[in-house]
């Protein structure tokens, strides 16, 4: 079926693709059990990725008050077979059980993502309550909140974060005037088609582009997305789905986009030989995309 897909299918897309993979890591299992899987798997065909870390609490089991204000998102857990892919403790993090610390858990874990030679950057303190209740929090909730997480990331990388990543692809007004105090290089918090300039930020915009197992549920409609994309590609990886349940097919998706002469650069990579001058400056949008249960910025 690869050999099928890769060498007959998908001929029209031989032409030079750059395929950046944005690696999300938003709970404690995904870190003590998907990072690893994907380290592994990086190694193996050689490809360096980009990971967006989640230091602070894993809340995921508030993620339940969810099934009372959005219907979609039982859909989407059904459909995902979230309770494979999370497992029950994660279910119940921040509600019966404590909630561990993610990244801060595992700082021999982050090193060795660092010295695999892997990029790291700051995805979030507490995922779960930015992506649920971002729109209700203050200011300085949002101020603290980044201080937490950046902290933490200078604490078990040694540097300042030079990108930031939102949860959930969830953003606003108040948010992005708090990035500004960052020295920030570029952003990733949207899943709009091609780079841009955030308007309030001024900050270089690297978009995920290319839709995800979680959405898809199909090799073939990841691959089938690149018709048409720019030479830059960014596909969005979670730690808990290709490192879990999903890696067998992630892997797969790797050795075609390898057999299709894809070529593979972190994000920072790319940011250093993008040229600003070309982009257009622009807001965010919000829109629901296939497979997801709330809008993500566009």
């Amino acid at each position: 079926l690869v050999l099928g897909i890769c060498d007959l299918g998908f001929n029209y897309m031989l032409e030079k693709k750059i395929i950046g993979l944005k690696i999300d890591v938003d709970t404690y299992l995904g870190m003590k059990k998907g990072v690893p899987q994907l380290l592994s798997t990086l190694s193996r065909f050689g490809l360096k990725g980009t990971f967006f870390l989640s230091y602070g609490p894993d809340s995921s089991g508030r993620a339940i008050f969810n099934l009372i204000r959005n219907p979609g998102f039982l859909k989407k857990m059904m459909r995902t077979n979230a309770a494979r892919l999370y497992g029950i403790r994660t279910a119940l993090y921040g509600t019966l059980l404590p909630s561990p610390m993610i990244a801060l858990s595992f700082p021999g874990l982050v090193r060795r993502i660092q010295d695999e030679g892997h990029e790291i950057q700051f995805h979030a303190w507490d995922h779960r309550r930015w992506q649920d209740d971002l729109s209700g929090k203050s200011p300085r909730w949002i101020e603290n909140w980044f201080e937490k997480g950046i902290a933490s990331h200078r604490r078990l990388t040694g540097e300042n974060p030079q990108a930031f990543g939102a949860p959930a692809w969830l953003v606003d007004e108040r948010a992005l005037n708090e990035m500004r105090k960052h020295a920030f290089r570029y952003l990733s918090c949207s899943r709009a088609e091609a780079p841009f300039v955030e308007q309030i930020t001024g900050l270089p915009e690297i978009p995920s582009n290319l839709p995800c197992f979680e959405e898809t549920g199909s090799m073939e409609a990841i691959l089938s997305s690149l018709e048409g994309k720019q030479s830059f590609c960014v596909l969005p990886v979670h730690a808990e789905v290709e490192g879990g349940i999903w890696r067998e097919s992630f892997e797969r998706l790797l050795d075609c986009m390898l057999r299709m002469n894809c070529r593979f650069q972190t994000l920072l990579e790319f940011r250093k030989n993008l040229d600003l001058s070309g982009l257009s400056v622009r807001k965010y949008r919000f829109k629901l995309l296939p497979g997801r249960s709330a809008p993500c910025a566009v």
